[in-house]
């Protein structure tokens, strides 16, 4: 029981050095638009998919997502046209500010709460600490992460603003 309490410590501790974005913070408006480059892109309006290959660099507000590729899933024109989801495969990288989330695939998501869900070796860093697990979670819009099978490594405190 001392074990498993000393745990649950540990985690509140790292998973509040790790939201270190104050609630003064004025958040991104959410109708920002994504900007997405690549060194190639094949838009299939039949299955309404868009291909990017090769260095692509996803960028909203602060928060920047890189990857070898990406595929954009798009609604049709007459429903608006938004994103369903995106997926990022092969050296997917997501920073925002000091944040680092690594992993080989991630999934975002905008509805109903906008997240990516990062899986195959994820890790998530800030300056020295670093959190792993078999499958993290990152709510944009919360700045707040779930982290399924964790395991925590801190190495240094947050500093006070």
């Amino acid at each position: 029981m001392y074990k498993l309490r000393n745990s649950f410590i540990l985690i509140f501790l790292f998973l509040s050095l790790f939201a270190n974005l104050s609630f003064s913070e004025v958040k991104k408006d959410s109708t920002e638009p994504i900007i997405i480059t690549s060194e190639s892109l094949i838009n299939d309006n039949k299955s309404k998919t868009a291909t990017f290959e090769g260095g692509v660099v996803a960028k909203r507000g602060d928060v920047i997502l890189n990857a070898n590729k990406m595929i954009v899933y798009y609604e049709e024109e007459e429903k608006g046209g938004n994103i369903k989801m995106i997926e990022a495969i092969g050296n997917v990288r997501l920073q925002r500010g000091q944040r680092v989330l690594t992993a080989h695939k991630a999934t975002y998501l905008p509805e109903p709460e906008e997240r990516v869900i990062f899986t195959g070796e994820p890790r998530a860093t800030e300056g020295k600490n670093l959190i792993t697990g078999e499958k993290i979670t990152y709510f944009l819009k919360d700045d707040r992460a779930l982290v399924e099978k964790s395991k925590v490594y801190l190495k240094e405190k947050r500093q006070a603003k």
